[in-house]
């Protein structure tokens, strides 16, 4: 599966979406992400794997934990697919807004 998919993907789930927000704040263990769901760490641990494989987080080795990290780079790159459609809706809004003043004149 293509990379932008994979992120697409990760972003898709509603849990996926608040575990980023709780790695924005600080990096944290399986155990850690788990104590703010109401769901077993298998469970956070599937939807941490989906979130590495999108590119959103990395996973470094921190003793016998392994560390969760949000990843700037790979939300960057999902930033730069949604900026290219904000641009193009700035630009149509724009002209109506223009073709709407026209009118009123």
């Amino acid at each position: 599966m293509e990379q932008e998919q994979l992120g697409f993907r990760a972003l898709a789930d509603v849990t996926r979406r608040d575990i980023l927000r709780l790695l924005a704040e600080k990096d944290m263990t399986i155990a850690e992400v788990a104590e703010n769901f109401d769901m077993t760490r298998a469970a956070v641990k599937k939807h941490l794997t989906i979130l590495e494989e999108g590119d959103l987080i990395s996973v470094h080795v921190s003793g016998r934990s392994r560390v969760n990290a949000l990843n700037p780079i790979g939300l960057k790159q999902m930033f730069d697919w949604f900026s290219y459609f904000d641009a193009f809706w700035e630009g149509r809004l724009s002209t109506l807004k223009s073709e709407i003043e026209k009118d009123l004149q």
